[in-house]
């Protein structure tokens, strides 16, 4: 009687069981991931190529605030603390700048007062080439060779301009780096190669004095970073290593390259460590301690290059519309899709893009839109109206969504 009644209660047990599996594999649907989605903090920042309008796009939302600049067709660029901009009006000799009104605090961040221009503006013959270290925004100025100098703790200030810094140097296209220790490398022109590009980079201090002067001479310079170890610039020579301590040395380009060379140079999360890039030949790695320079991408039909936000990735997007993900250590592609359609490379207005951690941005100038790029799916996830011809793009604010 005993065994029987176990039976019973061991019979209904096991089927009590079956049928509660049964109930979960039939009738209990998995629960979606959730959709990703941009960091609260971050806006993208974009300037048109007619007008003066200048749009702030907040992808979360997918909204825009839009704005009027002093001229069209401007540069923009992010600065070091990251909640400004720099607005560069080369051919209008001037310079404003931009406020997120997000201030961060490392686990993370304030709302500061509204999205506006900053009150520091520069006025300087052709501003060109922008930077942003220790705490500093500046420009080289292509119509008289100087330097323009402001703190970033200044662009709120009523009536703040920029300092100019003048080293003696004839006009010509130029580039500077900023170093840890205060102190400046920038190119100068000696006229022993034709044209506009200099060939030469000297080490000057915050009055334009000449602390060390150069001791390598290369057949032209263009495109530089900066870790404020090193200053990095392009060149028809090799790739040129500038140290605060007067140190100079070139390193050798690859022997295929022939006469092409890396006009544009992009810096990294890793110390001492570059992205050089030229249409010619592609991205490559450049290694400074260990002199080297190693392929990335090799392709002629690059359209856009960007290191991403957090500088630990590369985005290149192709004239063909595919779009590839490189990892700056491993320098292996980790996510590649065509994406947008091709672009003819002689197209007047072309896709900028930028990139963030998790997604890429790419104007459309033929629609007036900016274009979310989900980086996980290498899907489009929004098309967000901006201005009628989007120009120029950049970045600004914190990969944090922690406020107070």
């Amino acid at each position: 009687m005993k065994n029987n009644f176990y039976k019973l209660i061991f019979l209904f047990a096991l089927s009590a069981t079956v049928f509660s599996c049964s109930n979960d594999d039939d009738n209990s649907p998995e629960t979606p991931k959730e959709a990703l989605t941009e960091y609260k903090f971050l806006r993208i920042l974009l300037s048109d190529e007619k007008t003066t309008e200048i749009t702030l796009v907040n992808p979360v939302e997918a909204t825009i605030s839009s704005f009027n600049a002093k001229f069209a067709k401007s540069t923009v660029y992010t600065t070091e603390s990251k909640r400004y901009a720099g607005i560069i009006h080369r051919a209008s000799n001037t310079v404003e700048t931009f406020d997120s009104g997000f201030e961060g605090h490392g686990d993370h961040v304030d709302v500061d007062g509204i999205p506006k221009f900053g009150a520091l503006i520069g006025q300087s013959p052709m501003p060109t080439h922008f930077k942003s270290k220790s705490g500093e925004l500046m420009t080289f100025n292509d119509g008289d060779g100087t330097l323009a100098v402001a703190k970033e703790s200044e662009i709120t200030t009523a009536g703040a301009k920029f300092k100019i810094i003048n080293a003696g140097l004839l006009a010509h296209h130029g580039a500077m780096a900023t170093f840890t220790n205060g102190t400046y490398a920038i190119t100068e022109k000696d006229n022993s190669i034709t044209g506009t590009l200099p060939e030469k980079v000297k080490i000057i201090d915050n009055s334009g004095k000449t602390l060390f002067n150069a001791t390598v001479a290369t057949k032209g310079i263009h495109g530089n970073a900066s870790d404020g170890t090193y200053a990095v610039f392009g060149s028809a020579s090799g790739v040129l290593v500038v140290e605060s301590n007067g140190k100079q040395k070139l390193i050798a380009l690859p022997a295929d390259f022939g006469t092409a060379w890396f006009g544009t140079i992009l810096e990294t999360k890793a110390k001492g460590k570059f992205v050089g890039y030229t249409a010619a030949k592609g991205a490559f790695l450049i290694d400074v301690a260990a002199e080297t320079i190693k392929p990335i991408i090799q392709s002629t039909t690059i359209m856009q290059c960007k290191v991403s936000f957090n500088a630990t990735k590369l985005g290149i997007l192709l004239h063909t519309g595919e779009f590839k993900l490189y990892n700056l250590t491993s320098l292996q592609v980790e996510k590649e899709a065509k994406v947008i359609a091709e672009t003819a490379t002689d197209a007047a207005l072309k896709p900028q893009m930028q990139l963030t951690e998790n997604f890429g941005y790419i104007t459309s100038p033929t629609t007036g839109e900016l274009l979310q790029l989900n980086l996980s799916t290498m899907a489009i996830a929004k098309k967000i109206k901006v201005s009628s011809t989007p120009y120029m793009i950049t970045v600004l604010g914190f990969e944090n969504s922690k406020g107070h």
